[in-house]
């Protein structure tokens, strides 16, 4: 199988449309963490990702009646982009089916190159069945986003350039993103082939792992639910003819979270003054987490940076989150006493630590409830931090890796509400998009009192609530049923510390 894609790899047609990117050195990043960090700026073609090495590679081995009819195909994002700038280029008529949730900037992208935008469905898999009816309808040719071994063989030029770049130099492992698998079977048949001594290791988002799934199980398996963050692979099922490849010739799979990832854009911009997506730095997340499970050492290491196509908005949820991501900022709920000097007092025992948020609100005579954000230089200065905050006679909650602390509380701190008689508090995430919010409070404000509620765009394709609602004992199953038929993603946050601490 692997001499089959090498060939097609090595014949691939894709730099009539792609150009060769650079693999530079990440030096500040190497320096901090004791190894050679590259990345390979695979932000930096044409439609600022990847995609188009498969997307013209297939396009490039359609029959002229088959460009004729025209292309159609299913993405999130920058699969459309590949396809409408290889059917720009070959004057082909390109129809693209996106979920509603898709970032404007991508959408807007794929107009821009004379492709015709279908939004349809709030995930991929709902986008995909939409573009296959489509497809049977209209006569088009379906171009696969990932699972095509023509795709793939253009995805894995990547490798082909990769090995060329670093020559007879030392490289010990390559990090690939993983949505579908293009990119990662390209990458991982090429090398395991030619260069089998070095690692392929792919990367997934924690909400969206199905290679991890997949591998775990021995088979393919669907996802119940997808997290929307790293939108540009999130993906409930990893491709069939990828996991050919993937199952046997990828050395492991590693999960990162939103922080983690955030704390890699902000990674990738300081060594090279570019805004990765959240999928084009989900490679360099979990590139850092195995470097620190493994306590690798002048080791050379290549991540690949997938795409740049993140609406600006979604910046500043980034950068809020990238601290904690970094474990740069430690956040604290921390009861003193409610009297003067106490917070002067708070403040010395921080030493010259830098504070980041200072929260506060009047409650109680007695007792002053304070929500922190504190600097620090590393996870290990956050516990001794908090040990020496306990020995010191605070009562002291760690929040640093709480949601509903980190996306909500810290905007909201100072509403204790104990008139409200059986409130119960949830955290909900749903697609982005007219008339979500306005469904959510139908559901739920028709029936039962909201008494506490907190929305903030952030730029993403989904939005978040925290939202309190006073639901008796008697009406808790009718309530649950509600929420289940909804259809929205939540979570139960009644029995959260913050919320006591906070809100309740």
């Amino acid at each position: 199988m692997l001499e089959s894609y090498v060939k097609q790899i090595l014949n691939a047609k894709v730099y009539e449309a792609a150009i060769e990117t650079p693999l530079d050195e990440a030096s500040s990043l190497s320096a901090r963490i004791g190894n050679r960090i590259l990345i390979k700026r695979e932000d930096l073609q044409p439609v600022f990702s990847f995609k188009l090495r498969g997307a013209y590679n297939k396009m490039a081995h359609l029959t002229e009646a088959q460009k004729k009819a025209g292309v159609i195909c299913a993405s999130a994002g920058n699969h459309a982009q590949g396809i409408a700038e290889a059917a720009r280029l070959m004057k082909v008529k390109a129809t693209i089916v996106m979920p509603v949730t898709t970032p404007d900037i991508k959408v807007n992208s794929v107009r821009a190159r004379g492709g015709k935008v279908v939004l349809f469905g709030d995930s991929f898999d709902v986008a995909f069945a939409h573009a296959i009816k489509l497809q049977e309808e209209q006569g088009l040719t379906f171009v696969h986003p990932y699972d095509d071994e023509l795709v793939i063989a253009g995805q894995g030029t990547v490798a082909r350039e990769i090995i060329h770049q670093i020559g007879s130099n030392n490289l010990d492992a390559i990090f690939v993103p993983v949505g579908g698998g293009g990119l990662a079977a390209g990458i991982a048949a090429y090398v395991k082939y030619l260069r089998p001594d070095i690692k392929v290791i792919g990367v997934e988002y924690e909400e969206s792992a199905c290679l991890a799934a997949a591998l775990k199980s021995g088979k393919r398996s669907t996802l119940k639910e997808v997290g929307l963050f790293a939108d540009g692979i999130a993906v409930a099922q990893i491709g069939k003819e990828t996991f050919k490849i993937l199952k046997y010739h990828i050395d492991e799979v590693i999960t990162v979270s939103a922080d983690q990832i955030c704390a890699s854009i902000k990674d990738i911009f300081d060594d090279t003054r570019s805004v990765a997506e959240p999928a084009g730095a989900t490679a360099l997340a979990g590139m850092k987490k195995y470097i620190d499970r493994e306590s690798a050492q002048g080791q050379t290491f290549i991540s690949i940076c997938s795409g740049a196509n993140m609406n600006f908005d979604r910046l500043r949820y980034v950068a809020e989150r990238a601290q904690v991501g970094e474990h740069h900022e430690a956040i604290f709920a921390v009861t003193i006493n409610e009297k003067p000097g106490s917070f002067k007092r708070f403040i010395s025992h921080l030493g010259k630590r830098s504070v980041t948020e200072f929260n506060y609100r009047y409650n109680d005579s007695k007792d002053a409830q304070i929500f922190v954000g504190i600097k620090i230089s590393s996870d290990e200065e956050r516990s001794d931090l908090l040990q020496r905050l306990t020995d010191d006679g605070y009562a002291v909650l760690d929040l640093t890796h709480n949601e509903a602390a980190k996306t909500h509380v810290r905007h909201m701190v100072g509403g204790h509400a104990p008139q409200a008689q059986d409130e119960r508090l949830y955290r909900f995430e749903f697609p982005e998009r007219p008339g979500a919010l306005l469904k959510f409070l139908n559901a739920l404000g028709g029936h039962w009192n909201i008494s506490l509620f907190h929305y903030r765009n952030h730029g993403a394709a989904y939005g978040k609530v925290l939202s309190g609602v006073q639901v008796p004992k008697s009406d808790l199953k009718a309530f649950k049923k509600e929420l289940d038929n909804l259809g929205y993603r939540y979570w139960d946050e009644t029995d959260n510390p913050v919320y006591s601490a906070f809100l309740g």
